[in-house]
C-alpha cells in the first residue's frame, strides 16, 4: 500500500511544490519594490483564488467520479466525464469573462483595497482574466488524469506551467519593467501553455477514450444530475473555503500595508505546507476513489489509515522546518526591515499550523474519494461559523484581533469535524 501511495504522491507533490514556488518568485520580486506592490500581488493573487478555487469542483468532482468509473472498468463512462468536465469549464469560463467587470469591483470593495493599490491590483486582475478558460479547462483535464490514476503527467504539465511562469515573469518584471502587469502576463502565457499540453497528451496517449459522444448523452437527466449534485456541494464548500482566506487579507488589509505585507508572506509558508500535504490528499482521491468503485472495502480502509500516516510525518517535518529556518525564509520574501520584524512577531501561528491542519486536508482527498460531497460541504460550514464566532467573539469579549488565531481553530476545526463525520458513517458518508 505504501508503495502505491507514494507512485502517486510523489509526483503530485512535486507538481504541488512548483505552485508555491511559483506564488514565492511573484511574492519576492514585489517584495523587493514596496510593500505597496508586494501587498498588491497578494490581494490579486487572492482574488483569482476567490474567482477559481470556487470551481475547484472541476478537478475534484471529475477525479472522484472517474476514479470510481476507471475502479468499474467503465470506459464509456471515463470519456463522458472527460468532456461533461471540459464543457462545464468552457461555459464557466465564458460567464466569468463576460462579467470581468463587475467581478474586479465587487472583490475590490470585499477585499478592502487600499486606494493607493487600487491601480495595481486592476493592472493584474484585467490581465490575468484572459487566463480563464485555461485555467478552468485544466482543472478539468487534471482531475481527469488523476482519476485515472496517473499522477506523472499532471507533474509534468505542473511544472512545465510554473517554470515558464517563473521565467516570464522573472523577464517581464525584471527586464522589460512591466511590474505587476508583467507577472499577471507570465501566468497567461503559461495556462495556455499548459492547457494545450494536456490536451495533446491526450489525443495521443488516451486517444481511446477521445470518443465522440452526443450532447444529448453529455447532459443527459441521470448523469448530469449527479454531477452536478456532486459539483454543487463542493462548490459550495470551497465558496466556504475561498471565503476564509479572503476574510483573512480584507482583515489585514483594513490594518495597513504593512500588516497586509507581512500576512502575504506569512501565507506563503502555509502555501508550501498544504500543497506538500496536498500531495497525499491527491492520492487520496485516486486510491480511495478506485478501491472504492471497485466495492473493495478492505483496501479502502487500509489506504485511509496509511495516508494519515504520511500526512502527520510530512505536517511534523514542516513544523519543524518552520521553527528552524523561519528567520532566514522570511528575508528570503523581504528585504525591507518594517516587513520582516512585523513577520516575525506572528511566525508562531505557521510554525503549530501544520500539526493542526494536517487531517483537513487528508480528509478533503478521502472525502473526494468517497464522492462524499455533503459531509464535506456540511464540515466547511460548521467550520467557517467557528471561524467567524472565534474571530469576532475574542474581539467582543477580550478585545483580541488575532486573525491567525482564528485561522488556526478554523483548519483545525475542519479536521475534527471530518474525523467525527468518517467516525459516524465510515465508507457509507453522502
Amino acid at each position: 500500500m505504501n508503495k502505491e501511495i507514494l507512485r502517486l504522491a510523489i509526483p503530485n507533490i512535486i507538481s504541488n511544490i512548483s505552485i508555491p514556488l511559483l506564488s514565492s518568485v511573484d511574492t519576492i520580486l514585489m517584495g523587493h519594490l514596496s510593500a505597496v506592490e508586494l501587498g498588491a500581488v497578494g490581494i490579486g493573487s487572492m482574488i483569482f483564488n476567490f474567482v477559481y478555487w470556487n470551481f475547484g469542483f472541476l478537478r475534484m468532482g471529475t477525479t472522484g467520479m472517474t476514479a470510481q468509473a476507471y475502479g468499474r472498468k467503465d470506459q464509456h463512462e471515463i470519456s463522458a466525464l472527460l468532456q461533461r468536465s471540459l464543457l462545464l469549464s468552457f461555459v464557466i469560463a465564458a460567464l466569468i469573462m463576460l462579467l470581468m467587470l463587475p467581478i474586479a469591483q465587487a472583490s475590490s470593495y470585499l477585499m478592502n483595497v487600499p486606494a493607493d493599490q487600487q491601480s495595481f491590483v486592476n493592472d493584474y486582475f484585467f490581465t490575468r482574466i484572459w487566463a480563464a478558460p485555461a485555467s478552468l479547462g485544466l482543472y478539468a483535464l487534471l482531475g481527469w488524469y488523476f482519476g485515472m490514476q496517473n499522477a506523472k503527467i499532471p507533474l509534468l504539465i505542473t511544472v512545465v506551467i510554473n517554470l515558464t511562469n517563473i521565467i516570464l515573469s522573472y523577464y517581464l518584471v525584471k527586464i522589460q519593467g512591466y511590474g505587476i502587469r508583467g507577472v499577471a502576463l507570465g501566468t497567461v502565457i503559461a495556462q495556455y501553455l499548459g492547457f494545450f499540453l494536456a490536451l495533446f497528451i491526450i489525443a495521443w496517449q488516451y486517444r481511446i477514450y477521445v470518443e465522440r459522444i452526443p450532447l444529448k448523452l453529455l447532459i443527459a437527466k441521470e448523469k448530469i444530475g449527479r454531477f452536478l449534485n456532486i459539483n454543487r456541494d463542493i462548490f459550495l464548500r470551497t465558496i466556504c473555503l475561498t471565503f476564509a482566506f479572503a476574510f483573512l487579507y480584507s482583515q489585514a488589509a483594513l490594518e495597513g500595508e504593512l500588516f497586509l505585507a507581512a500576512n502575504v508572506i506569512l501565507l506563503q509558508f502555509m502555501n508550501w505546507m498544504s500543497y506538500a500535504i496536498d500531495g497525499f490528499a491527491y492520492a487520496a482521491e485516486s486510491l480511495v476513489g478506485k478501491f472504492h468503485g471497485a466495492s473493495d472495502e478492505r483496501n479502502t480502509k487500509k489506504s485511509i489509515r496509511y495516508l494519515f500516516s504520511w500526512g502527520l510525518g510530512f505536517a511534523i517535518l514542516f513544523t519543524i522546518v518552520f521553527w528552524g529556518l523561519g528567520d532566514h525564509i522570511i528575508r528570503l520574501f523581504s528585504n525591507q526591515a518594517d516587513v520582516i520584524e512585523k513577520t516575525k512577531s506572528m511566525i508562531v501561528w505557521v510554525i503549530l499550523l501544520p500539526i493542526v491542519s494536517f487531517a483537513c486536508y487528508i480528509w478533503d482527498g478521502i472525502f473526494i474519494g468517497l464522492t462524499a460531497s455533503q459531509s464535506m460541504r456540511n464540515a466547511m460550514v460548521i467550520s467557517i461559523l467557528i471561524y467567524l464566532g472565534s474571530y469576532f467573539g475574542m474581539e467582543y469579549f477580550f478585545g483580541i484581533k488575532d486573525i491567525w488565531l482564528a485561522m488556526l481553530i478554523f483548519m483545525g476545526a475542519r479536521g475534527l469535524i471530518q474525523t467525527l463525520f468518517y467516525a459516524k458513517h465510515g465508507l457509507a458518508l453522502k
